[in-house]
């Protein structure tokens, strides 16, 4: 046996064993025809470089489920976004820390944006076959939970809207164009509901970001981008980090 195939053999082994140990410590839906244990071999990390990112983060990972490497997109992405106009809009706010982490970014730029932070505050809604959620789960949050996430970082950008969007509270804010949508919803219906609202008040170059697409405990967003992401308007972007982003093109 040579050097390559022991390589190989040994690359084989620590995914399989890599993969029992996820299956059974964190993810119960893990398919092995479609999920597989990802590893990079990427080392490039930027947001080591960026001072600014890394207080926001140390601030808001206390109140978010999102990882390090979601967080780093969004940022990144709302910078890429700073010439377009419009607003923020997240869907699926939990306790408030991607969205107060966007707020900080659009007021680290000066981005004459407000950032809507939609949530039931009574948990995922929506919930259908193509779901694992059953309804209610991710209730352990409150507006005044997300209040003191924002308080901490000197927030005065963010506008905390209560109810199922865009039914509750969609009518309130139908005048406004978007530059960035944040869908983070855990479930198919919902992400539908949030995308197809959402997409013609998008500026031509702004951005859509599924939180929960490559997740198998969230497998209904996944359908949801394959069902969509070959619209003629739109670039998909299917990132490893679990993210899958839509980018508006006309």
């Amino acid at each position: 046996m040579n050097k390559k195939t022991i390589a190989k053999s040994g690359k084989q082994t620590i995914e399989k064993v890599l993969f029992g140990v996820r299956k059974s410590l964190t993810e119960k839906h893990l398919d092995p025809a479609r999920d597989s244990v990802l590893m990079s071999w990427a080392t490039y990390s930027p947001w080591l470089l960026d001072k600014d990112f890394q207080a926001c983060h140390a601030t808001i990972r206390e109140y978010t489920l999102v990882d390090l490497y979601r967080c780093w997109e969004l940022w990144h992405l709302l910078g890429q976004t700073r010439d377009l106009e419009g607003d923020v809009l997240e869907v699926g706010t939990w306790r408030g820390g991607t969205g107060c982490l966007l707020g900080c970014r659009a007021q680290q730029l000066r981005i004459p944006a407000t950032v809507f932070l939609c949530d039931t505050f009574e948990g995922v809604v929506k919930t259908g076959a193509a779901d694992s959620y059953r309804g209610g789960e991710h209730a352990d949050t409150s507006i005044p939970i997300v209040q003191e996430c924002a308080a901490k970082l000197g927030l005065s950008n963010l506008s905390v809207l209560r109810g199922i969007f865009p039914e509750d509270t969609g009518a309130g804010i139908a005048d406004r164009r978007f530059r960035l949508c944040h869908i983070d919803v855990d479930v198919y219906q919902s992400g539908k509901d949030v995308l197809e609202w959402v997409w013609p008040r998008l500026a031509v170059g702004g951005v859509v970001v599924f939180d929960d697409f490559g997740f198998s405990s969230t497998r209904g967003i996944a359908t949801l981008v394959h069902e969509t992401e070959g619209a003629a308007d739109r670039v998909c972007v299917q990132n490893l980090n679990g993210h899958a982003v839509f980018v508006k093109t006309r």
